[in-house]
């Protein structure tokens, strides 16, 4: 008798993203793996988004579309979708990145195989079509390293909801994915990489331009959503910042 497969849930959020939005479904339908089901959550896209994921949806069943009342951002897109979702897994995948066609198989059996909780891959950062770099995370991580670097990419992310019930992202505007990282990490002793690219990174897309915003998010991440106290939290931004600062002269 073949067992079968556990059910990944895919999370997807979306607001105006015509321009690759197909692409990025068409990976998550190339899958080796394909027992998954896509949740798309839009959030009051003004461009053809929601056109482009219904004709998805239409013509393939795991493909499934919900539309916010109102723009509320990204976290709570991807919670409507979390909230809607039926599989053991959960994994993430934003409307501009992509999936190599062995991500969901490899990761679900490394996964499975150790029975971790928690795990991610190894990336790969991409513009114009083309590899730039290989990020390679550590082999794993905990909640005390990880509030010092985020290393875990929200496109490789995948958590078992069986063993930790359903985790939801906090309703902030920006780093809601290190935010249930955390949280997650709180009951489990660590996160695990797959140390192999199975994903790609699109560069130049989204929030990751303006690095000073980037810095005054992540002290109001560790004061209003970790509830760290001052002393602690200038110390953690310190090594934070440090840590981004190297990455960034190499």
């Amino acid at each position: 008798m073949v067992e079968e497969k556990a059910l990944v849930s895919v999370i997807m959020p979306t607001y105006n993203a015509e321009s690759y939005l197909a692409e990025s479904i068409n990976s998550v339908i190339a899958q080796t793996y394909n027992n998954w089901e896509l949740l798309i959550t839009d959030d009051c896209s003004t461009d053809d988004t929601v056109a482009i994921a219904k004709k998805y949806a239409d013509s393939d069943s795991r493909v499934k579309l919900f539309i916010q009342p109102q723009n509320q951002g990204a976290g709570a897109a991807r919670n409507n979708s979390i909230m809607n979702a039926k599989g053991k897994y959960i994994a993430f995948l934003d409307a501009d990145d992509l999936w190599l066609p062995e991500k969901l198989e490899k990761q679900v059996a490394f996964a499975t195989k150790n029975n971790y909780a928690f795990t991610y891959t190894s990336y790969q950062k991409f513009s114009n079509g083309k590899v730039s770099t290989v990020v390679h995370p550590p082999k794993s991580t905990t909640y005390s390293k990880l509030m010092y670097s985020n290393v875990i990419g929200c496109l490789t992310a995948m958590y078992d909801a069986e063993q930790l019930g359903k985790k939801y992202m906090p309703l902030i505007r920006k780093r809601q994915d290190m935010g249930l990282w955390l949280d997650i990490l709180k009951e489990v002793p660590a996160a695990y990489c797959l140390r192999e690219p199975l994903a790609r990174y699109r560069v130049g897309v989204g929030m990751s331009a303006n690095k000073l915003k980037i810095l005054s998010y992540q002290w109001r991440f560790y004061r209003d959503v970790e509830k760290l106290g001052l002393l602690r939290a200038t110390y953690t931004f310190g090594v934070y910042a440090m840590k981004g600062f190297r990455k960034h002269t190499k």
